[in-house]
């Protein structure tokens, strides 16, 4: 189902062509339904590699995020920090796997199409997202997008994650003074680009852009979308009813990844005995 002013392929179709226009899409809720993370979540459970005080600690971060009593900085670096000696080759090579068995069902169809539309276009595509490298560029590279503007973890000598991610974090203000540089760096007018997200924390970026396109927008953003008239997209995948983690969203992605794989856990357990 999508909701909208007017067909966003013929909105895109009739714009100025060239790279000098960018087109820039968050990735969790607006070119996938849900939270990439969860997957990766789940699959350390099922596979032994996260512990139970690995969930619960992921789950009482968010809660203090979500209660103002942390930074969403240190709540990713506090998940980050999980990882820590992980073999980022690995992690990527996890990513691709996860993508192939879970994340490319649950892409938008109609997001697929409006990649390709701007790509057709010759716009400039970029995966704009406060999600981590592992989440981000599998979906990147399926859907032809060749840019990626993302945190990144922070590696030694051997390729290993330290355990923290690179600053600064790109979220809220940070992640709209990053697509800034990202433009200026190469030639992008942000006066005629798009900007398609979901998070009440884009409304930044989106004040930004000639052309804000919140998709399926939280409270925050919708009425900030409201109030400024722009168009709004709203998206579902045909046959695909909510999950757990769409019941619990008053947490953050990590929280819901968290507990998405503490539920996971403990049905495979439930299994077992049975």
């Amino acid at each position: 189902m999508v909701t909208l002013s007017s067909d966003p392929l013929t909105q895109i179709a009739g714009s100025p062509p060239g790279a000098a226009v960018g087109a820039f899409f968050d990735l969790d809720g607006t070119l996938v339904a849900g939270f990439t993370a969860t997957a990766h979540a789940s699959d350390r459970v099922r596979r032994g590699q996260a512990r139970l005080g690995e969930v619960l600690g992921v789950i009482e971060a968010s809660l203090r995020y979500k209660l103002g009593r942390m930074q969403f900085e240190r709540l990713l670096i506090r998940a980050a920090g999980y990882l820590r000696g992980e073999s980022l080759a690995d992690l990527d090579e996890i990513g691709e796997r996860l993508y192939a068995e879970q994340i490319a069902e649950r892409v938008y169809p109609l997001m697929r199409e409006i990649v390709g539309a701007h790509r057709d276009r010759g716009h400039t595509v970029v995966l704009s997202s406060s999600a981590l490298t592992i989440h981000a560029e599998p979906v990147a590279r399926a859907l032809g997008i060749s840019d990626v503007v993302c945190n990144t973890f922070e590696l030694d000598g051997n390729g290993r994650l330290t355990g923290t991610i690179t600053k600064p974090i790109v979220w809220g203000r940070q992640k709209a003074a990053a697509v800034q540089r990202f433009s200026e760096a190469n030639g992008i007018d942000l006066a005629r680009s798009y900007f398609y997200a979901d998070g009440d924390e884009d409304a930044a970026l989106m004040t930004l852009v000639g052309h804000p396109r919140p998709v399926n927008p939280r409270p925050g953003l919708a009425a900030k979308a409201a109030a400024n008239d722009w168009p709004v997209l709203r998206l579902s995948i045909p046959g695909r009813r909510s999950s757990a983690a769409n019941a619990i969203g008053h947490f953050p992605a990590l929280g819901r990844a968290a507990l998405g794989a503490a539920f996971g856990s403990l049905a495979l357990r439930t299994r077992r005995r049975g």
